[in-house]
């Protein structure tokens, strides 16, 4: 399980099933991403690691659900632990709960990780702060699988306060978010629990979504794009 090959120019041996099991993956159509809410597919993901540097961490759990016909489906979802040769740290472990013999009894990351992409098929990915989720997926993706997974992601971090710029000023978090919508979360720091969160969050901002039409995937891009420039990000 070597996350340093792709630094140095080595690529990861498949098995011919997994390998077959990418090349499925890859030859799946992509879906539109102007249709609305209620009739497309997305999926919500969030990410446990051994720590918050995407560059140098390792991506130890990834929990995911969908959100199609307009509702989260609880029956559509994912949590999977990939296996590690190192153990996080203590302090690591208090705060995402996966011990180190869950960590060392995960699944085999190549195969956890073709897992991941036949559930998510080419669906769009949405979650609070892409900007760490999707580099640390990225970098296993290509340290395990050897593919670049450039994949579609969007960010409510940038799509709430798009929506309501005066809350934006106190509320940044997806902590701050959830308690200003009153989303409650079972196990905080669990990598489904945060998803099923985001996912919660994504339909409270439903009605605001509605207004602006921009209740599709293609709407919820167009908004991250203007609240990042404005914000100079």
């Amino acid at each position: 399980m070597n996350w340093l090959a792709p630094r140095f120019g080595r690529k990861p041996e498949l098995s011919p099933q997994q390998a077959a099991r990418l090349a499925a993956w890859r030859a799946l159509p992509s879906p539109r991403h102007d249709l609305p809410l209620d009739e497309g597919r997305c999926v919500v993901v969030d990410v446990e690691t051994s720590g918050l540097d995407p560059r140098r961490d390792r991506l130890i759990a990834i929990g995911a659900v969908a959100v199609s016909r307009g509702k989260v489906q609880l029956g559509d979802s994912l949590e999977i632990v990939l296996q590690q040769d190192t153990v996080s740290e203590k302090g690591n472990i208090l705060i995402h709960g996966i011990g180190g013999t869950a960590q060392r009894a995960g699944v085999p990351p190549a195969d956890a990780l073709l897992a991941f992409l036949e559930y998510l098929g080419k669906d769009p990915l949405v979650a609070f702060h892409v900007a760490f989720d999707a580099p640390m997926i990225r970098r296993a993706m290509k340290a395990f699988l050897g593919l670049d997974f450039s994949h579609a992601w969007a960010d409510l971090a940038y799509v709430a306060p798009a929506l309501y710029p005066r809350l934006a000023r106190r509320r940044r978090s997806l902590d701050d978010w959830m308690s200003e919508f009153k989303i409650g979360n079972y196990a905080r720091h669990n990598a489904l629990a945060d998803a099923l969160s985001t996912a919660q969050l994504l339909l409270a901002l439903r009605k605001a979504l509605d207004a602006r039409g921009s209740a599709s995937f293609a709407g919820l891009k167009d908004l991250e794009y203007t609240q990042r420039r404005q914000s100079g990000f």
